[in-house]
């Protein structure tokens, strides 16, 4: 948040500084990240403070106070700027709700999107094809690893050894090295085949 201050016959101290930072703080709760420009003034017998607060891709919200002292006229501003803010916030709410149930009714269910299309050179050859389109919302899960002792082999082992002790620990990857001290990987594959990876 960037505040902006200026002073017109009116000297800005720390606790005017304090005063209006603290009621920013609780309008950037609301509308987030915005930038603000305060003009403090004082003529004869009243004090006048009109911030503006500036939100990105909106036109500015503006308050304006005017008291007897500089510190109630700042209170008046911001709370004129607060009521605005909740309003321009609920505001915003709905026009995204509004487009959401737009988007839902336009695609229901989170259910993909197909479009039945017949592919041929004529009518008689044509074949009537489906096409898909990826989901709306598209899922992710975490990876979670877990280390494994229980698929490598601490002692050398023959090929055959290795096969035995793959299916006794019930593993689909298990790692051993051969008498001569290579790195071999028995892996099984879908088919229910086990396969050797030797590494380099």
């Amino acid at each position: 948040m960037n505040v902006e201050y200026t002073g017109r016959q009116f000297d800005i101290t720390p606790a005017i500084r304090k005063q209006i930072q603290s009621g920013l703080e609780k309008i950037q709760k609301i509308l987030g990240n915005f930038d603000t420009h305060v003009i403090l003034s004082a003529e004869k017998h009243r004090h006048i403070a009109e911030i503006t607060v500036t939100v990105r891709n909106h036109a500015p919200i503006v308050g304006l106070g005017e008291a007897g002292d500089m510190s109630a006229a700042i209170g008046s501003a911001l709370d004129r700027i607060d009521r605005q803010a909740v309003k321009y916030k609920t505001k915003w709410k709905s026009k995204k709700q509004k487009a959401r149930k737009k988007f839902d009714q336009q695609f229901p269910n989170d259910k993909e999107v197909s479009l039945a299309v017949a592919v041929g050179g004529s009518l008689e050859t044509a074949i009537p094809v489906t096409v898909h389109s990826f989901p709306k919302v598209v899922k992710f899960t975490e990876t979670h690893i877990v280390r494994s002792s229980d698929s490598v082999a601490y002692k050398p082992l023959t090929l055959e050894e290795a096969v035995k002790e793959a299916e006794f620990r019930d593993r689909e990857v298990f790692v051993f090295r051969d008498l001569e001290g290579k790195v071999k990987v028995l892996h099984r594959k879908r088919d229910g085949k086990m396969e050797l990876i030797e590494a380099p």
